[in-house]
């Protein structure tokens, strides 16, 4: 009896497993990910025998980001690439959302769907709290009840046999999710590959730039109301106005910096590096030391922050992360900057860059910029990383 009550949640999975069941979300691939770490085993080093294991638990997948952006009707509802899982629930599903009895799609009646919610629940159920898990499982539940309607899928014929995966109407939609709507490239779980998609969420990518790693710096022990913009401000200050394509949280105190070029990783580092080694006005009063706090202010590249989290240890915080697995120093290198100046042996306790360059000289015009250098928008982490 202990063990059954230790297994848990994986009971769950089982049966879903067991049962063959249509497995549906909205943009699930780290979902789907996630549910493998933590219930089946680690995740295999390759694509290939990822989606070969994959196949076996769970043989058919529906995306409904996929199912969405794949048909025209619901497009042109959502606004063409308008496709989040609260916002396409509000178009595809007016009547449940905000009480609406009509739907925006006129040539199908709206599909009733009823649900019981526990006491426990329903507080956040009836305010309709996106992002509870509960909920958010509700609303991908709907646009998928909705747009099986659309596509004229009688689920009165599937309720007794069980076979909605078998369904004619939806084999264009099973086994694709998207690896991130940023990169805009579909995975196909029955075959591994990996292509570009065609539909209207890859014009996001217009909106975006590709992921750069060598131009990605991590910041972590930052004031925690410090903002994206405030750190994009204050670093154009120092490097030039297109000098940052991106800034993105990790959390509250942590946060990824993209450049648009990689060599002002390097120069980024040297000079946070000379300013927590100087006290005097130039360094007190310079734009970065406005989100270097202190002491308590890390830097590193990105293939650091890989590192950190290829540890078992796992925190909520990535400052608490870093310091768990050892990293201690104020300003890391690469593996690859190590490989330059003389391939020197990994070690987290000695691993550290040190700067000799003066701090009038790294705030001097050796930092130049182009006026053509892209810039972008904030944006997600999840879902930039699900792509990589």
């Amino acid at each position: 009896m202990k063990v059954e009550s230790a297994v848990g949640f994986r009971h769950v999975i089982d049966l879903l497993s067991s049962e063959r069941k249509l497995i549906v979300g909205h943009n699930c691939f780290l979902d789907v990910a996630h549910m493998y770490s933590k219930f089946i085993g680690p995740l295999p080093s390759t694509a290939e025998d990822y989606v070969s294991s994959l196949q076996k638990l769970f043989p058919t997948i529906v995306d409904t980001k996929i199912l969405l952006n794949a048909n025209g009707v619901f497009r042109q509802t959502l606004n063409k690439s308008n496709t989040s899982l609260s916002r396409a629930f509000v178009s595809i599903c007016p009547h449940i959302a905000l009480g609406i009895k009509t739907s925006s799609l006129a040539d199908r009646p709206c599909v009733e769907v009823e649900v019981q919610v526990d006491e426990k629940r329903s507080s956040n159920w009836n305010s309709g709290a996106k992002h509870e898990a509960g909920y958010d499982a509700f609303m991908t539940g709907c646009i998928f009840a909705q747009a099986c309607n659309h596509l004229g899928i009688d689920f009165t014929l599937h309720v007794l046999g069980g076979d909605l995966a078998k369904e004619t109407k939806l084999q264009n939609y099973i086994n694709r999710l998207y690896l991130s709507w940023v990169s805009g490239n579909v995975i196909d779980l029955s075959s591994g590959k990996c292509t570009p998609d065609s539909s209207a969420s890859s014009n996001l990518k217009s909106r975006y730039q590709d992921i750069s790693f060598p131009s990605i710096i991590l910041l972590w022990g930052l004031p925690s109301k410090l903002k994206a913009r405030e750190i994009r401000a204050y670093i154009a200050q120092a490097f030039g106005p297109n000098s940052v394509s991106s800034v993105y949280h990790l959390d509250e105190s942590a946060v990824f910096i993209q450049f648009s070029k990689p060599e002002l990783v390097s120069k980024f580092l040297e000079l946070k590096e000379t300013l927590s080694r100087n006290s005097d006005p130039i360094s007190v009063l310079h734009p970065l030391s406005n989100i270097l706090n202190g002491e308590n202010t890390h830097a590193a590249t990105y293939d650091v922050y890989q590192q950190i989290c290829s540890s078992s240890i796992s925190k909520k915080l990535f400052a608490d992360q870093a310091e768990a697995v050892g990293i201690k120093h104020k300003t890391v290198s690469s593996r690859a900057e190590r490989g330059k100046k003389g391939n020197q042996v990994f070690d987290k306790e000695t691993d550290v860059r040190m700067f000799d360059e003066k701090a009038d000289d790294l705030m001097s015009s050796a930092y130049g910029f182009s006026e053509t250098d892209r810039s972008a928008e904030s944006f997600y982490l999840d879902e930039v990383l699900a792509s990589k």
